[in-house]
């Protein structure tokens, strides 16, 4: 099996291997804990061996359920959800897509998403282009109550039933939701929706391999079956009884731990290809709201590079000495374009006529990595032999056991998320809500 390599010798400066591999014995339990669902939070484990239980027939349901969208000649497919509920989709799907296909023709629909803020511009344009285009969309929420997809969902709703008529909107809405309960669950029987269930023991920020994720996916015309199959291997090469020396999940927890340990408090995830924009984003959120508790974890922040070397580059390499790097790097493209000769050469490149812009992508990355670990900042690499579904279903399988273990070993239950709420009480009390009346008392003293 090919796979995504794992690389800390750039960290050996500023930690040693032995205090690495000293988190041996104990990130082996966590990794018992975790798949055998004995751990912390282990209500919310049932992603730990999600890959190998997607069923033949589910994967066929996506794929029939998503050719039948597209059948309907499609522009857009609308992705209502929040956080885990769209950061996945997103990711994935801007990461195999051309970049430029928002101004091609497609094949296949272009995704868009809603519910992810409370813009009320954003929602007025989107709703504006949705009048002059073919639609359908997903409405993903466990209770169906969450707030800004159910104030995105409640506006789109009305929309689409206006535009086809309510019995070819119900068509063109898919529910991803709770199998049994909720708001949601229950207006899509009413209604006749096509569903999808959210599985109870995977939380949002580890769905992108339920139908939260792999729905829009399918529809954006991406290999699912790749997907799955690149988490499935590895799923088994992160699993049980893998040793913590062959385990690239549990390594990388021990590093990232220990440099927490050592006082690098933030780690950057670095990209060299714009592409990749968004699974960082995908990533933050995973790490961020896994092990941000208890007054403990690592902040994840982002940067796209070559880009951000002009805007963030001087505070990496000159500013407070509490960041450490996880490089993301793609060994091979899927395109070629080779630098030509100039006979002027005004601009001095001729030194690199013949060569692909990647060699200076790549001269650019590991004269950056070089420079940052001169400058105190250690770096991770993580290689991906190429961008396409398979290599990145192993990469999201590679976080989440990562993360999982990294919680562990930090202490903290990496599946809760009970910081997420003070911000809901704080709004709902602003905005009246009925059950809140003491708490929009109390909150109108503090204005």
């Amino acid at each position: 099996m090919e796979r995504i390599s794992l690389n800390f010798d750039k960290t050996f400066d500023f930690i040693s291997k032995d205090s690495i591999f000293s988190y041996k014995e104990a990130i082996e339990n966590h990794n018992r804990a975790l798949f055998n669902k004995t751990g912390k939070g282990n209500d919310f484990l049932g992603w730990t061996n999600l890959p190998t239980s997607i069923s033949e027939a589910e994967l066929a349901d996506y794929e029939a359920t998503a050719a039948k969208l597209v059948s309907k000649d499609i522009d857009i497919f609308v992705v209502i959800g929040i956080g885990g509920s769209y950061l996945g989709s997103k990711a994935v799907v801007d990461a195999l897509s051309d970049s430029f296909a928002h101004l091609k023709t497609r094949k296949n629909p272009f995704i868009l998403f809603a519910g992810q803020n409370i813009s009320e511009d954003y929602l007025f344009e989107l709703r504006e282009l949705l009048k002059t285009k073919e639609y359908a969309m997903a409405v993903i929420s466990k209770s169906g109550t969450t707030t800004e997809p159910a104030l995105a969902f409640r506006l789109l709703k009305q929309d689409i039933e206006d535009k086809y008529g309510k019995a070819e909107a119900n068509e063109r809405i898919v529910a991803i939701t709770d199998a049994s309960k909720g708001a949601l669950r229950s207006l899509a029987t009413i209604e006749g929706y096509k569903t999808f269930v959210i599985p109870d023991d995977v939380g949002g920020r580890y769905s992108v391999l339920t139908p939260v994720g792999l729905l829009a996916i399918a529809v954006a015309g991406f290999d699912i079956r790749a997907l799955v199959q690149g988490a499935v291997d590895m799923e088994k090469a992160t699993g049980v009884d893998v040793p913590f020396e062959e385990n690239l999940s549990a390594q990388y927890a021990a590093v990232r731990n220990e440099l927490y340990k050592s006082g690098k408090k933030v780690e950057i995830l670095v990209n060299y290809n714009p592409k990749l924009h968004f699974f960082a984003e995908w990533w933050k959120q995973l790490y961020g709201e896994s092990e941000g508790k208890e007054s403990k974890g690592i902040f994840p922040a982002a940067v796209d590079f070559s880009s951000d070397l002009h805007s963030m580059g001087q505070y990496i390499q000159e500013g407070e000495r509490t960041l450490f790097e996880t490089v993301l790097s793609v060994a091979s493209p899927d395109r070629e374009v080779r630098i030509p000769t100039d006979t002027a050469d005004l601009d001095g490149l001729n030194f690199l006529a013949g060569k692909r812009v990647d060699e200076v992508n790549k001269m650019a990355e590991l004269g950056t990595m070089l420079a940052h670990v001169d400058g105190g900042v250690p770096n991770i690499q993580i290689v991906l032999p190429k961008l396409n579904e398979y290599f990145l279903g192993q990469l999201i399988q590679f976080f989440e056991v990562a993360c999982g273990l990294s919680g562990y070993t930090l202490g903290v239950n990496p599946f809760d998320q009970p910081g997420v709420e003070a911000y809901k009480k704080n709004m709902f009390a602003l905005l009246e809500k009925p059950g809140y009346e003491e708490a929009t008392k109390a909150i109108k003293k503090r204005l």
